[in-house]
């Protein structure tokens, strides 16, 4: 559980940058956040066992489920505030 919430953090830290990119920057083109929230989807530890190993195994997962990974990643999309990426803390 301790490496799973170290490795959600990354995931919101990007959603931030992506805010701020946007906002700030106005480098972000259409369809970027989707791209983004579909690529953390397809990476979660469940899905990626599911592929390799057939099953899943929770108590193994390093960086999340792909829902966890989604749901960081849109929490620093919208807020662009890294307190927000508390993952030992708040639930996105």
């Amino acid at each position: 559980a301790l490496w799973v919430r170290v490795g959600l953090m990354p995931d919101c830290f990007a959603g931030v940058w992506g805010n701020h990119a946007h906002q700030d920057r106005n480098i972000i083109e259409p369809g970027d956040f989707e791209e983004g929230l579909k690529a953390a989807s397809s990476i979660g530890d469940d899905r990626l066992q599911r592929m390799g190993r057939g099953y899943v195994q929770p108590e193994s997962f390093t960086h999340g489920s792909s829902a966890q990974r989604v749901a960081w990643l849109q929490k620093g999309l919208e807020s662009g505030d890294p307190t927000v990426c508390d993952t030992f803390r708040g639930q996105p």
